[in-house]
Parts: structure tokens; C-alpha cells; sequence
């Protein structure tokens, strides 16, 4: 039996949405003259303006892009790009994981897109030089069920003639993005910086804002998807002036971990530290004979949210129900230790293990955490 190990995480938040807070996070740093005023008033306005000035500027946005704070998340940002822009032309839909497979689902069962799905099983990647330059493309950047992401963006053609819409929200701040190639860029807090849920930031290139101006979409639109008025972009949704009331205190905390950002060596220093964490965990993989990547290419294997198979002989025998009742034990076990929580895989991805290794890990606790995982499979097979 492997015996307890005696160092512990210092922080045991590695899930994979809503991540770990920063580092030194604390509710007493937020500014708080917003809180009980209307976000439209002018501090209210101000402080939503700061918190897209301050994007633009640690992701290093062209000018030309517009960047908004719309509600519902990254899927909500997703679907208000979908149901807004796409039917002028056939649309490729990229799947290789589970919110992948949902927007194929809005394309082509809500929506009833000339849609071509690339598909491709968990821990693998569809073949990107299928995609087709005249079609729009639809495609997660990076799959936080499965562990993939695209290698790059040099598969998306420069002259294409469709418009690329990217769900991005477990790759932005930790993985580089070429902006050139993408056309909206749909995000949440509550992943790579660490924020509460509910708020989805969208952004625009100039191209995706010509197809909004010039495109009338053959369906009606919920009144939380409309981005156009007369034909013409609605401006303030990117100064400041949300659809709907935000929460001023959610605001807070995003500019509180975009200020955190500026001070460990900005958008680099993220970069850097999420490679670190990856690294570190990659490391306890490579010398543990009962786990494995599910990501077998490491050219497409994620830096945020890292997934895990059991490569043990007894593990493969079971059943699905019961490799999942394994994992859950697991999980559990380690929760029960306040070693870390919410490890399980996601449930309709194969049963395994994901461990978020995004910026507001810190790499002492990913190091602690190997000889846990350890125990805890001894625990759960004993």
C-alpha cells in the first residue's frame, strides 16, 4: 500500500471551471463605489470600460478589434456569434470533445446550417487541412474535456472567404492566439484568469463586423444575441454598455486578476506559468507506469486543462460504470483530504482524471500533488 505522503497542495483548486483564484486572492482588494450603483451610471461605466481597455491591452488586441462583455458566459458569446453570423455560407464545424459536439448540435439541429462536421475521439484532433477556406468555420481552440488543442493557427487560410469564430475560453491568456486568423474570440472569466461565472467576453475582428452589417440572419433573435440595430454594429456593447445588468462585483474581480496579470510579467508570465505547471505534471506522468496523457500528440496536448487515462492492466478490465465509480473514488478520496477537488474527468469524456494547470496554479502545489494521485489510486484499488 502507498503510504500518505506528508506534503500537502498549499491551494487544492484544480478544477477546470470555475478555476483557482489568483494567488493572494481576497475580496478586500476590489474597489467597491460600484457596487449598489446602476452599470450605467458613470462609475458603473467606467469600471466595464476599464476592465475591456485593460484586455486589449494584456492580450495585445489590434485597434480595429472590438471586445465586449455579454452575458452567459463563453457559451453565451458563442451562440450570440452563431445565431447572429452564420447561414451566408456553408459553415465547417470542428468536434473533438464535448462543447465542440454542442456547438455541431446548435448548427445543425437548432439552427439548420449547411454544416460539414470534422470530427475526431477524444484525445485526438480532426484533420484541420480538411478545413475549407470559402466556408465559415466554427472550432474550440482548445477542448477542456479532452485535453487537445490545434497545435496553431497557420491551417487557417489568410485569403479565406468565411469568417472564423473561435470558443477560446480555456486557451486565452495561456496560450498564444494569431488574431489575424481569428475573427471572433468568445471567452469566460471563470477559466485561465480564475473570475466567477456567468459573464462571457466577445471579440470582433473588422471582418465579423462587416458580416453583422451585411448579413440579416433567417431567424429571429433573442433580444441577449442582438449585436446589431438598423443594420449597424450597437457600439456600446464594446464601450462598456452591457445587454443585460452585470454583476458589478464580478467586474471587480476580473480587473482585480487583470491587474494581478500586469504584475507577473503580463500576458508572457501567464504563458509562462501555465507551460510550467503542464510541465511539472507531464514530469509525474512520464515516471508513473499507471497513467498516461489522454492527448497522445504532445504537439496538441493542452497546458490548461491537462487530461489523464488510467494505463493500468486492472482498470482497463472493468466496465465503464465501474472505471467510473474508480475515478469518483479517487476524487473523492482526495477531497476528503483537502488535497484536491473536482479531479474527476468531465462525464461525457472517456474516465480519467483532468487537473487544471492554468496560470493561477502555482507549480509547487501541481508537484505536490503527484504523490497524492499515487495514494489515491492505491486507495481506490485496494
Amino acid at each position: 500500500m502507498t503510504s500518505m505522503p506528508t506534503a500537502r497542495p498549499a491551494r487544492p483548486y484544480f478544477s477546470s471551471g470555475p478555476c483557482a483564484k489568483r494567488p493572494g486572492w481576497s475580496p478586500e482588494n476590489f474597489k467597491t463605489d460600484t457596487l449598489g450603483r446602476s452599470h450605467r451610471s458613470g462609475v458603473g461605466k467606467a469600471r466595464l470600460k476599464e476592465a475591456i481597455d485593460r484586455t486589449r491591452a494584456l492580450l495585445g488586441l489590434p485597434d480595429e478589434y472590438r471586445i465586449g462583455i455579454v452575458p452567459a458566459s463563453d457559451t453565451g458569446a458563442v451562440e450570440m456569434a452563431m445565431w447572429s453570423m452564420l447561414g451566408e455560407l456553408p459553415v465547417d464545424m470542428l468536434a473533438w470533445e464535448s462543447f465542440g459536439q454542442g456547438w455541431v448540435t446548435d448548427a445543425v439541429k437548432q439552427l439548420d446550417l449547411d454544416a460539414r462536421v470534422l470530427s475526431a475521439p477524444y484525445g485526438e484532433i480532426a484533420d484541420l487541412s480538411a478545413v475549407d477556406p470559402a466556408h465559415d468555420l466554427v472550432f474550440t481552440w482548445n477542448g477542456t474535456t479532452s485535453g487537445v488543442r490545434v497545435p496553431d493557427a497557420e491551417w487557417i487560410r489568410d485569403d479565406r472567404q468565411g469568417i472564423t469564430i473561435c470558443d477560446a475560453t480555456s486557451a486565452v491568456f495561456a496560450q498564444p492566439l494569431d488574431w489575424s486568423k481569428l475573427d471572433v474570440v468568445t471567452y469566460s472569466w471563470q477559466k485561465v484568469l480564475g473570475g466567477e461565472g456567468g459573464h462571457g467576453v466577445l471579440i470582433l475582428s473588422p471582418r465579423a463586423v462587416e458580416r453583422l452589417e451585411s448579413y440579416t440572419p433567417p431567424r429571429p433573435l433573442p433580444k441577449l444575441f442582438r449585436l446589431t440595430k438598423g443594420g449597424k454594429l450597437i457600439e456600446g456593447i464594446f464601450e462598456g454598455a452591457t445587454i443585460n445588468t452585470p454583476s458589478m462585483l464580478c467586474v471587480e474581480d476580473y480587473i482585480d486578476a487583470l491587474t494581478w496579470v500586469e504584475g507577473v510579467g503580463g500576458l508572457e508570465g501567464l504563458h509562462e506559468r501555465a507551460d510550467a505547471n503542464a510541465e511539472a505534471l507531464g514530469a509525474w506522468v512520464a515516471r508513473t507506469g499507471w497513467i498516461d496523457h489522454l492527448a497522445s500528440d504532445p504537439a496538441t496536448r493542452s497546458n490548461t486543462s491537462v487530461c489523464l487515462s488510467v494505463d493500468d492492466a486492472g482498470f482497463a478490465s472493468l466496465g465503464e460504470p465501474e472505471q467510473r465509480a474508480f475515478v469518483k473514488s479517487m476524487a473523492k478520496a482526495l477531497e476528503n483530504e483537502n488535497v484536491a477537488y473536482d479531479i474527476a474527468g468531465y462525464r461525457d469524456a472517456p474516465p480519467g482524471l483532468r487537473i487544471w494547470c492554468g496560470a493561477t496554479v502555482e507549480t509547487s502545489d501541481i508537484e505536490a500533488l503527484g504523490p497524492w494521485l499515487d495514494w489515491a489510486f492505491a486507495q481506490a484499488g485496494s
